[in-house]
């Protein structure tokens, strides 16, 4: 990894758009203009109660509080903001908050079907992914297989992405309601394709279908129609989500922190990292499961100074907290897809994320074949696309069903993660290993 990748303290991408060379883009601001922090205080339940008088005497204005993770998001002018800022006692950690734009997926292509067309027809003839999770349906037939809960609630996924496309025939049953954390675009209507991609992935009813075709799913838009987000934004959506009471929240993004990064001292690119590990706590502590994507750079994210490659220190991907089910990407033929970062410790499960069939040549981009990537509902239709955002979605598919079979609220998150893990089919080494995790997610087995 060149420095100019890791450029970013956090740079939160799309998980499928950043394929063999994506360059993040550096936040750094000048300095006398306007820069954006966030400030982590010590209590992690709440803000202390002097918390405003003491960002306003370090030259800060508070834009937006996230008050059950003890931290706020902070503009100011003053360029010494952060080293008076770090003199309260309140204040654990204080750092800039980064924005990154994501480049377009490197892997996708138009599906070339019509608009009408008999239900499940595309899901028979072109989701061999799906097939490959619920062993061609069998799972549907199993208590809870579909995402009907057998207590009758309705179980919930939560999609933190581009947004869903709501209208969409395949979706518009199964969707629950849409937040908005993106300034100015209040409603959570996809405007992109990601996110309602990730969403047909889950639980499309229709000429697609997804691994769990009764479960519900609420749009947290986090990515405008640019692509850019901020930190402060993810982390309020993973908290809302997790005040909503839904079960699953899929989270195919992400990004790498390298902690010596030229621009900005160590101990300011660590607030970032704090806040998102904070709300993924906060959330699975409030019963979430919380499924996030490995990145598509084909690395091995196992060590901090290898990704680092030619630079000084570490970098880490994140968000990888050890609490969430860490997916990397596999093709049909259950081999591990070319583009899939993997690494010992940093992988749970291997789930179908799609690539270009066994003749694709990466490095002369020969032999490409469009049957190898994910088909699912984009805005207006259908389209293919791999990424490990594409199989980062099964995986909270199968957590959702598996606590539907279950009944709301019966599982903690650990016991599902256990089940998934323990129910995956062992592909590679024997046992686990940084390629495949536990082994390749299956939907019979678990829920068995």
């Amino acid at each position: 990894m060149k420095s100019k990748i890791m450029a970013s303290a956090l740079a939160l991408t799309l998980g499928a758009s950043v394929v063999l060379g994506g360059s993040p883009f550096s936040a750094k601001a000048e300095v006398g203009k306007e820069k954006k922090y966030i400030v982590i205080f010590k209590d992690q339940a709440k803000l202390p109660t002097d918390f405003g008088r003491e960002i306003s005497k370090a030259g800060g204005q508070i834009e937006a509080k996230l008050d059950k993770l003890g931290a706020v998001e902070v503009v100011s002018t003053n360029p010494n903001f952060l080293s008076q800022i770090k003199k309260s006692s309140t204040v654990l950690d204080a750092g800039i908050q980064n924005i990154v734009q994501p480049d377009t997926a490197a892997i996708e292509a138009e599906a070339l079907v019509t608009n009408a067309g008999p239900s499940a027809d595309l899901y028979n003839s072109l989701q061999w992914d799906i097939k490959q999770v619920t062993n061609n349906g069998a799972s549907w037939n199993l208590p809870g297989g579909t995402g009907k809960s057998v207590d009758g609630n309705d179980i919930v996924v939560g999609v933190i992405d581009t947004g869903i496309d709501y209208t969409h025939p395949d979706l518009k049953d199964n969707y629950a309601y849409g937040k908005s954390f993106v300034p100015g675009y209040p409603d959570a209507m996809d405007q992109n394709s990601h996110g309602t991609h990730v969403a047909g992935s889950i639980a499309a009813k229709g000429r697609t279908m997804g691994v769990g075709p009764d479960l519900k799913v609420a749009a947290y838009r986090v990515f405008g129609p640019t692509g850019g987000a901020e930190t402060s934004h993810i982390a309020e959506a993973l908290m809302t989500a997790a005040d909503d009471n839904v079960d699953v929240v899929n989270m195919s993004l992400g990004g790498y922190d390298w902690f010596q990064n030229p621009d900005y001292a160590t101990k300011d690119t660590v607030a970032d990292v704090r806040l998102f590990n904070r709300a993924i706590q906060y959330a699975i502590k409030k019963g979430v499961t919380v499924v996030g994507s490995a990145g598509n750079n084909a690395l091995d994210i196992s060590s901090p100074g290898k990704l680092s490659g030619d630079d000084n220190g570490a970098t880490h991907r994140s968000p990888s907290s050890q609490s969430m089910i860490r997916v990397s990407a596999g093709g049909q033929l259950k081999n591990l897809a070319f583009y899939s970062n993997y690494g010992v410790g940093k992988i749970d499960v291997i789930a179908p994320g799609g690539d270009l069939g066994p003749n694709y040549d990466p490095t002369t981009g020969t032999g490409r074949d469009n049957t190898y990537l994910c088909l699912a509902t984009v805005p207006g239709g259908y389209g293919y696309k791999a990424g490990t955002s594409m199989a980062a979605p099964k995986t909270a598919a199968l957590a959702g069903v598996i606590i539907a079979q279950h009944g709301k609220d019966n599982l903690s998150p650990s016991q599902v993660k256990h089940i998934i893990q323990s129910s995956s089919d062992d592909i590679f080494k024997r046992g686990y290993d940084g390629e495949a995790g536990f082994g390749l997610i299956n939907a019979v087995n678990a829920l068995k």
